[in-house]
Parts: structure tokens; sequence; C-alpha cells
């Protein structure tokens, strides 16, 4: 098995004078289920962009599968599963059509499409140009599931597609990366990487600005806390909680506070008196997204 399925090394594309990305280096290992997240403009699709030689950097290398990616690339990307973000398919044609028209290009049976379809509720009879957004999406996701790849390439996978449908596609997921496959999901909908990534990457303006496991961005995430006392809540019962922002009463029994760092010492802070309730949530990802592009402007990348 490779050492690495994606790995990008200084990767820097331009278009002109603007940024599409600039010395993107991080890797994905075999199996690994990995969050590439960022906002619409970041640099997202920029990037797979260059990893499925659609376009070609400006600076810094590519690989797949530990081999550089090049416009000969075909036989790589037989092994790769890929959904656009912004699918684009043969308007006239029906369906089945497509699908044995990629089967075809690829030299290589879609032995799951039959199933795909059963499970995504997608009838490939119809011809594209008469299909919803959300059966467009079913066959863009049945094109790059069907032929069983090694690595799946998801941008914004759910799109348009509704909640039942999410969790079918969830499923399929799952069940293709605990069968060894490796997935690269790219994502601005962060409930969506929290739920089944391991690993992510941050991409802003162009460039990843962190990389962690999902679950030590969380540990590492803000908590709120809200509080209710047996008793009127007074002015000193706000003040000297160390760690905490945000602190404001909450009725007159309750105060609320956000949490960010020295948990322990102001949980000891809090609970100097008596508690009838208290409850504690961590941030969830899009409240760690929100905590690194708040304040962003000007972002021009793809």
């Amino acid at each position: 098995m490779s050492g690495t399925v994606i790995r990008c090394e200084g990767l820097t594309k331009y278009y002109g004078k603007s940024r599409g990305i600039e010395d993107l280096t991080f890797e994905v290992r075999p199996g690994q289920v990995y969050g590439f997240l960022g906002p619409n403009g970041a640099g997202k699709t920029t990037t797979i962009r260059c990893l499925l030689s659609m376009l070609r950097p400006t600076g810094g290398k590519a690989y797949l599968f530990d081999q550089e990616v090049g416009a000969d690339g075909q036989d790589l990307r037989r092994r790769i599963g890929y959904v656009a973000g912004d699918v684009a398919l043969y308007e006239k044609q029906t369906g089945r059509w497509m699908l044995d028209y990629v089967s075809g290009l690829r030299g290589k049976s879609g032995s799951s499409a039959t199933e795909l379809c059963e499970r995504l509720q997608f009838d490939p009879s119809r011809k594209v140009k008469e299909l919803s957004k959300g059966n467009k999406q079913k066959l863009a996701l049945v094109i790059a599931l069907m032929h069983d790849p090694d690595l799946l390439i998801l941008d914004e996978p759910t799109s348009g597609l509704d909640p039942l449908n999410q969790q079918v596609v969830f499923d399929i997921i799952e069940e293709r990366t605990t069968a060894g496959a490796t997935l690269f999901l790219s994502s601005h909908i962060l409930s969506e990487v929290e739920r089944v990534c391991e690993r992510v990457a941050i991409i802003r303006a162009g460039a990843v600005v962190a990389e962690e496991s999902v679950e030590t961005l969380l540990t590492r995430a803000l908590r709120t806390v809200e509080v209710t006392y047996t008793e009127p809540v007074t002015d000193s019962m706000l003040q000297g909680i160390p760690g905490a922002a945000d602190v404001e009463r909450k009725g007159e029994y309750g105060l609320t506070a956000t949490i960010a760092s020295d948990v322990d010492g102001a949980l000891r802070a809090i609970m100097r008196w008596p508690i009838k309730d208290i409850q504690i949530e961590h941030a969830s990802l899009e409240e760690i997204f929100l905590k690194y592009y708040g304040h962003i402007e000007g972002e021009v990348g793809q």
C-alpha cells in the first residue's frame, strides 16, 4: 500500500495576479477520512482541480498514490471517484447513457451502479435536462462511486439533497471507507465534516491555517456554560471566573459564560455557590470555523 494517497508540497496556483492557493502542504494517508474546510472562495476547488490535472499549478507539486500528478494521469484517475461542487452533465442524454459513457471512458464497468441508483431512489431512464438539482446530484454520486474507487474526492457531495438522501449518502460513504477507501471531503457544511471525518485541514485565503484531528479541534474549542443557582445571582458571582468571557445573567437565578481556557479553574469558581442545574456544550466545528474566518475579508480563491 502506498505511503500517501494525496500529498501536496508547496502547491500554488495564481490566476494572473489573483491568488488561488499558495504554498499548500499537507498529506492524506490510506484509509483516512480527511476534511478540507473553507468558505466559498478559500481555494478548495482550485486545490482539487490541481490534484485532478484540470489545472496546472503555478508552483509546487501534487502527488496521488505517490505518483506526481500530470496531464498523463489517466491510470490514476481510474482509481478516483470525483463529485464536483458544480455538477456538469450532458443535458440531452439520459442518466443511463451517462453511466455507460463514463464506464466506457474508464474502461471499467460500474458494477455498483444499479445498487446505488436503488439506494438513492434515482431513475436513470430520465433525461438529464428533466432532473431536479437533487437528482442531478444523485447521478453525479452514482458516477463517482459506481466503480468502487480507492479514493473519493467529494466537493460538497450532499448539495441539493434532502435529509433522508443525505443520510443514505453518508451511509454509503461510511461503508466504502470501512472497506478501505480514502475520503477527501471538501465542504463548508461543517456539521457534515464533524460527522464523518477523522482529520481536517482549514484553508483560509488560499493557505492551510490549521490541520488537526477533529477530536483535538473540539477539545481546544470554546465551551458554553449555562448555570442555574438555587439563589439569585449577585454581581460578585459574575466576577472572578478565570478563563471566562461574555459572562451574563440569565434571569434571576442563572448565568451564562464562554470558557476559552482554564476549564478546571472556571468550573471551580462557578461552583462556589449551590447549583440547581448546569449545562456545558462544546463549540461545534462551525463555531471553530467562525473563529478562524470571522474577520477575514477579500477572499478571492476558487
